[in-house]
């Protein structure tokens, strides 16, 4: 599989199990992908203030982590100018409709359960990037690259 415009990934995620899971399933992907982890909010914060010029185009972002959690980076992202572009997927191990209702409302582009099988995990993966591929071969509101949020009855990948 080849993926040209999405190149680069963020995974921000204090659970090194997770993390390992994450990148195996994407290896096993076989995709030209290059992930790079980090293990709480206020070190994806500082990586993404010294990306110079466009920023990855995807980010799953968990929401329980130390020192800032993922609503925290959430809002920081949506509000700077350079970054709310960025593409993000809630990656969370609990799902409760009212958080949810409000991640979208804050600006996160999907919300995935975290699987309970490594297959599975390889399957949202792989949907996820396969949605991405589609939709930012799409210009959106004349702007090719830009992902555009999805309506709220497609936010949630259970």
């Amino acid at each position: 599989m080849s993926l040209p415009q999405t190149r680069s990934i963020f995974l921000a995620d204090d659970d090194d199990d997770d993390c390992l899971f994450f990148k195996e399933a994407l290896d096993e992907l076989r995709v030209d992908i290059k992930l790079t982890i980090v293990n709480d909010g206020e070190q994806l914060m500082r990586l993404l203030s010294k990306i110079v010029g466009e920023p990855p185009p995807l980010l799953f972002l968990d929401l329980n982590m130390p020192r800032k959690n993922g609503f925290q980076c959430l809002t920081e992202i949506k509000q700077d100018e350079r970054l709310k572009q960025l593409t993000v997927v809630i990656f969370s191990t609990s799902y409760q409709q009212d958080v949810a209702d409000l991640l979208y409302k804050n600006g996160a582009h999907y919300f995935i359960l975290k699987p309970a099988t490594f297959k599975d995990l390889k399957k949202v993966i792989h949907r996820v990037i396969k949605i991405m591929e589609q939709t930012l071969s799409v210009p959106a509101a004349g702007r090719a690259g830009i992902f555009v949020q999805p309506n709220r009855e497609n936010f949630v990948i259970l």
